[in-house]
């Protein structure tokens, strides 16, 4: 897989082809298959959450700089709510479902089974490396799948937490935890996998795509985007102003559903950067590099193309900008009107930097967003179901939340994923289950009676038959 090896990357840890060769022995076998064996890993995986709470808020800090505190709502308790839901759901997510057959077929009987697909190959990203890590595995064992998961080399901690604690927890016939960088994936791939689940940036997003079209290996891509946020005149400024700063800033910006920017009606821009200033202050402080609250870059490569960005962007810093390269810490920064041409608005920030733009009017901030490719996220902040109609009705992204932000990936039943080239496939809750599943086709014929009128030869009378009952089964208009 030519996917470059960067300096930062680990050398390869485990076999990938002899865990593979483990896995699908177990598939294989059949016990994937049972409502008892799935019960049990998820189980087991949910134990290694409880249990390993400590080791892996502990990593987070290291790699991120994460609180403990936010490490467990945004990645630990998000991951134990999703297995939670499977808990409770699955065995109805595996009945199978009933459909109706045409007249010309009946007494057939017809039906939809979903199946494991096999052997499942998670990517995970560095942002949130245990959310992203393990809430996918959740749907991939409620879908009765095996799964090789490959932390990001970014967040060595983290990546070397998870692998410990799946060694202790977790059933080595069920799930392997390999640690290294592209050569994992590369390798995984060449042992032959049945399904790829990545979430990363559109680059490297691409690549896999590349590599697993080789061996017409299906892909879920979870790849971010810019995502913008539109606050209309008759928003709730203080409430929008809170709800885009913590959703901007948690992670210190490194979060795929994060917003990227905001458009902000000319009538109340002053009064909602004004809210915006309140709200930052009460998070982190006069001094966020002080709070403990408020987290890192995740490293050197990433805090340099931060920098960047605030050095071409072409507007007005009105608050924050402060960085230091030491501790990999950027304040928590707000850029009135920047270029439009700028690599800040060109390319998604995924860092504590957010852009204020001004608009005349929903028309004009429509515009700007539809001009650009659909992002995973978007938000929008106003009293009016009209506006809100407006926006839904004209736009495209994976998802969208109303007078707020973030906080719609936490709602289990709601499909989580991109659009275009910000990503393919959706997960969480059933979902994931089904996306992880194969639905199957199954027809059951009587073993006695035929219906003859389908067989040659085929005269006139039979003709009419099958047109008439073809007509029968149409749907009413």
């Amino acid at each position: 897989m030519s996917i470059p090896k960067t300096a930062e990357s680990p050398s390869l840890s485990g076999d990938p082809g002899r865990a593979i060769d483990r896995l699908r022995a177990t598939y294989r076998s059949g016990a994937t298959r049972t409502l008892s064996w799935r019960r049990t890993q998820l189980a087991r995986l949910r134990h290694l959450v409880t249990a390993g709470e400590s080791r892996l808020t502990a990593a987070l800090s290291t790699d991120l700089g994460k609180p403990a505190h936010e490490g467990w709502l945004t990645e630990l308790a998000f991951v134990t709510s999703e297995i939670d839901h499977a808990m409770r759901h699955l065995a109805r997510w595996m009945r199978d479902e009933r459909v109706r057959v045409p007249l010309v077929l009946q007494p057939d009987r017809a039906r939809v089974r979903r199946e494991p697909l096999g052997v499942v190959l998670v990517v995970a990203p560095w942002n949130y490396p245990v959310q992203l890590s393990l809430a996918p595995l959740v749907g991939a064992l409620a879908a009765g799948n095996c799964v090789v998961v490959k932390p990001s080399e970014f967040a060595p901690a983290t990546s070397g937490a998870l692998a410990a604690l799946a060694a202790e927890h977790l059933d080595e016939g069920a799930v392997t935890v390999l640690e290294g960088g592209p050569e994992v994936v590369g390798a995984a791939l060449e042992a032959g996998v049945d399904h790829v689940f990545f979430t990363g940036s559109e680059t490297t997003g691409r690549l896999v795509l590349q590599a697993a079209a080789r061996s017409l290996t299906p892909v879920t891509l979870e790849l971010g985007g810019k995502n913008p946020a539109i606050v209309v005149a008759d928003a709730e400024l203080g409430v929008a102003a809170r709800r885009i700063a913590w959703g901007r800033f948690l992670n210190a910006g490194q979060t795929c559903v994060s917003t990227d920017y905001v458009l902000v009606e000319r009538a109340v821009e002053e009064r909602f950067l004004a809210a915006l200033r309140t709200a930052i202050g009460e998070f982190y402080g006069s001094d966020p590099r002080s709070s403990p609250d408020y987290g890192r870059i995740v490293n050197d490569r990433h805090f340099a193309r931060l920098a960047d960005l605030l050095a071409t962007h072409g507007g007005e810093v009105v608050l924050g900008g402060t960085t230091d390269r030491a501790t990999r810490f950027i304040a928590p920064t707000v850029v009135r009107d920047p270029s439009w041409d700028s690599p800040l608005m060109a390319e998604e920030t995924f860092g504590p930097i957010l852009a204020v733009v001004g608009v005349e009017d929903l028309e004009d901030a429509l515009a700007r967003v539809t001009a650009r490719p659909d992002p995973v996220a978007l938000y929008v902040f106003s009293a009016s179901r009209r506006t809100v109609r407006a926006v839904l009705e004209r736009t495209r992204s994976g998802g969208v939340a109303v007078n707020g932000t973030v906080r719609q990936i936490a709602v289990a039943e709601l499909p989580f994923g991109g659009i275009g080239r910000s990503g393919m496939g959706v997960y969480h809750g059933r979902a994931g289950f089904e996306r992880l599943s194969q639905p199957r086709a199954v027809l059951v014929s009587p073993r006695r009676f035929d219906l003859g009128v389908v067989y040659p030869p085929y005269r006139p009378a039979k003709t009419r038959l099958l047109r008439l009952a073809q007509r029968w089964t149409k749907p009413a208009r």
